[in-house]
């Protein structure tokens, strides 16, 4: 188990270092001129040259990237060698468009996008664990067919459209739910009436439906054709023979193996929905890393765009190897050595 997740470790600081060197490269070979975004309307040639200096583009690429990857490190290796304390807060950068730390402006989009995500996640389950297994449980029937149409529909239809039609049905014309607002759960403005755990929960009913209806349909899909394969398996068989009662059949023999598949699919599909909330976010107006990641992409914002490209990926790369040794605890055949 030890050598195991030192070996994903390991992988994942490759992986980072990775991903680090092909955003940075990308963004460097664009052919605007990220010294101009940084002096804003202010031109002057000696503001484009004191902007060249501070961001480094007066130096080689290797020496750019080289500063870019030690500020993403927890360590500070200069203070270490004045006598100072070898540790530091890894720092993403400063903003071009508001001159904020890149830190702060993710650290306060994270927690709206972390909302929709693993809220769209637990209402896409509460989907389609009970549609698949029903519909496996009862094939060609009319339900099953039902679940079936609602997949093609969930695959064939965009989150964008599903949310413009949402909005205008369930809020605009008949006033269920809220057009688009985000309510902090914890921390409110102070003066609102958008706040808490209920408001939180309320406004964020429609974006997690339309966020989940993509990944509801996929599952059901899957479910379905792996709890039919796990019910000719020879165990379930076996488990009937000896008068198991069928509750306890499908409980211990038939879900437990069938939903394996699920975990595995659940750590890439929260980490793919990172991605696709960009859409549910710009609809519903939510201020979540989608909606920041499309701003700073107009503005030009570099280091706004580096440094979400780089929180997301540190966040993939853990939420799979916590997935990973999740699915090693739930199946007790796997051996990660």
């Amino acid at each position: 188990m030890i050598r195991y997740l030192i070996r994903r470790l390991l992988w994942a600081l490759v992986l980072f270092f990775a991903v680090t060197v092909v955003t940075y490269v990308i963004f460097f070979l664009i052919p605007a001129d990220p010294a101009q975004r940084a002096c804003g309307q202010l031109q002057t040639q000696q503001c484009l040259e004191q902007a060249h200096h501070f961001l480094g583009l007066d130096r080689p690429v290797y020496v750019q990237y080289g500063k870019f990857f030690g500020r993403l490190l927890p360590f500070d290796f200069n203070g270490l060698a004045h006598g100072h304390s070898p540790i530091k807060m890894p720092s993403l950068g400063i903003s071009f468009a508001n001159r904020q730390q890149v830190n702060s402006i993710v650290g306060g989009a994270a927690p709206v996008t972390a909302s929709l995500v693993f809220g769209g996640a637990v209402t896409w389950l509460l989907i389609s664990i009970p549609i698949g297994i029903l519909s496996a449980l009862r094939p060609r029937s009319l339900l099953d067919r039902g679940a079936m149409m609602f997949v093609l529909i969930g695959i064939s239809a965009h989150p964008v459209w599903i949310g413009l039609i949402f909005l205008y049905l369930f809020a605009f014309k008949v006033h269920i739910f809220p057009l688009g607002e985000y309510c902090n759960m914890i921390n409110p403005p102070v003066g609102t009436s958008c706040g808490g755990p209920v408001q939180w929960f309320y406004h964020l009913i429609l974006p997690w439906i339309t966020f989940a209806i993509l990944f509801a349909a996929l599952y059901v899909r899957m479910i379905r054709a792996n709890v039919i394969e796990t019910l000719n398996e020879d165990y379930v068989r076996t488990a009937r023979a000896k008068g198991a009662p069928e509750s306890k059949v499908m409980r211990s023999h038939v879900l437990r193996n069938a939903m394996l598949p699920v975990v595995t699919m659940l750590g890439m599909d929260i980490a793919l929905g990172l991605g696709g909330a960009i859409f549910t976010e710009n609809v519903y107006d939510l201020p979540g890393l989608g909606r920041v990641l499309r701003l700073s992409l107009d503005n030009f914002d570099l280091p706004t765009t580096q440094g979400i490209v780089v929180f997301g990926t540190v966040a993939i790369i853990a939420f799979n190897l916590i997935v990973d040794l999740l699915y090693a605890a739930i199946d007790p055949r796997i051996r990660l050595s």
